[in-house]
């Protein structure tokens, strides 16, 4: 029988991680933070000081904002923040913008004073804004989570601080998962309606963001490509739908999806691909709910011990979590969904973050195919072992060899990424 509190620990982290969000979740941050100044602050703001971790940097530059005609870059997200965003609405912030507010978004930025700032601290995920008009000022700074407001000042006096500034997000203790845990969970857990609404809403926006992708013109098509060039196969459908969803929101698609570890791309790696098998497998919702636990939950597992941003591609660790829970749906338990975690950490481990563009969906191609060579390797008899490379005996004990590499070992490409990048 499963543990109540094991239960429940599992479920705060569903209703933690996948949320929907309305556009790329670092731009929308910006633009998050922004609304909440202007409400602080009673006014639209005259100027403001941005200061933003590298990380912001990179993963803001190249991705288009949504509602804004295929405007990028974090002074547009910011603008558009202060003149039509409804802080009530998180990561939906953009999601009421008007075409009054659109329209009057570029001359806005012509008269507003914008400074940005890259922040001294080692933090990858830290986003200050300092909004100033009338003689007033407000500011807010969030930390370590995309929603993650750590304090809010007006004229300078203090709204708002959280206890000891945490390092990472509250309720951010994940200890507790093991790869034997949610299996075990995803395959045990009764399937109420918490977590139906919460999977339901995942399978709805992403599907529906997918669809549009494979219809429109976004960004690179790699979605319509991979089914052009490469047939109907159920393999390069799971690929291609998972691309294809971030074809449209990389390039400014005014869909929502339903993110992971504060990722879109990653929340539609780790869900598309197993809704397009359970469908060629006939799954039953049932059998679909349960292989979509096993994935969301991987892949928060993998990106726990990562962290929030990384040089480190997140979609890497969505496709093994897609690959884990398509081999629930081939029937696999605990052995099964373990090797193919370590078989797919062994092959594409390495590929890294450049920021969020258009060439995120073929990245998010590329792990999607990494998780179903893994569990087709293991189907047929084929594995890696411990000592090949960065694999070491145990899943565990792969996966925070993986975060090492991540957290650790990347820091400096992180930094030399972001200068190559300034080059421009």
């Amino acid at each position: 029988m499963l543990d109540d509190n094991i239960q429940q620990s599992y479920l705060t982290v569903l209703k933690d991680e996948l949320i929907p969000a309305l556009g790329c979740t670092e731009p929308i941050s910006l633009a998050y933070a922004a609304a909440v100044a202007k409400k602080i602050l009673g006014t639209l703001p005259e100027k403001a000081t941005i200061t933003v971790s590298g990380n912001i940097i990179k993963n803001v530059k190249s991705v288009i904002v949504p509602h804004t005609g295929g405007m990028r870059g974090i002074k547009t997200a910011v603008a558009l923040g202060f003149i039509g965003g409804n802080p009530d609405k998180k990561l939906e912030v953009l999601s009421d913008v008007t075409k009054e507010q659109l329209m009057a978004l570029k001359s806005y930025l012509k008269r507003v004073e914008l400074i940005i700032r890259q922040s001294a601290s080692e933090r990858t995920f830290e986003i200050v804004i300092k909004a100033e008009a009338n003689n007033r000022t407000a500011e807010v700074e969030l930390l370590d989570g995309h929603i993650n407001i750590t304090r809010i000042l007006k004229n300078n006096k203090v709204l708002y601080s959280a206890e000891n500034t945490p390092v990472k997000k509250q309720n951010d203790d994940r200890s507790f998962m093991t790869i034997e845990s949610i299996v075990d969970y995803a395959h045990n857990v009764s399937l109420n309606d918490d977590i139906k609404n919460i999977l339901n809403r995942q399978i709805e926006f992403n599907t529906t963001i997918a669809k549009e992708g494979l219809s429109g013109n976004w960004g690179a098509s790699i979605g319509k490509i991979l089914l052009k060039c490469n047939g109907n196969s159920v393999s390069n459908r799971a690929r291609a739908w998972a691309a294809a969803g971030s074809d449209a929101r990389m390039n400014g698609c005014e869909l929502p999806v339903v993110i992971n570890s504060g990722s879109g791309n990653q929340g539609m790696t780790a869900s598309l691909p197993v809704i397009v098998y359970a469908k060629e497998l006939n799954a039953s919702k049932e059998q679909l709910y349960r292989a979509l636990l096993i994935s969301n939950l991987v892949t928060i597992h993998l990106k726990s011990g990562i962290g929030c941003l990384s040089a480190y591609c997140g979609a890497i660790s969505a496709g093994c979590g897609a690959g884990a829970g398509i081999t629930y749906l081939y029937g696999g338990q605990f052995t099964e969904i373990a090797h193919t975690i370590v078989n797919a950490l062994a092959i594409n481990s390495g590929v890294v973050c450049d920021g969020a563009k258009a060439s995120c969906a073929a990245k998010i191609a590329s792990a999607v195919e990494s998780g179903i060579l893994a569990m087709n390797m293991y189907m047929h008899g084929s594995e890696f072992h411990g000592g090949d490379g960065i694999i070491t005996k145990g899943v565990e004990e792969t996966i925070e060899n993986i975060a090492m590499l991540a957290r650790n070992g990347m820091l400096e490409t992180d930094k030399e990424i972001l200068r190559i990048m300034l080059k421009e």
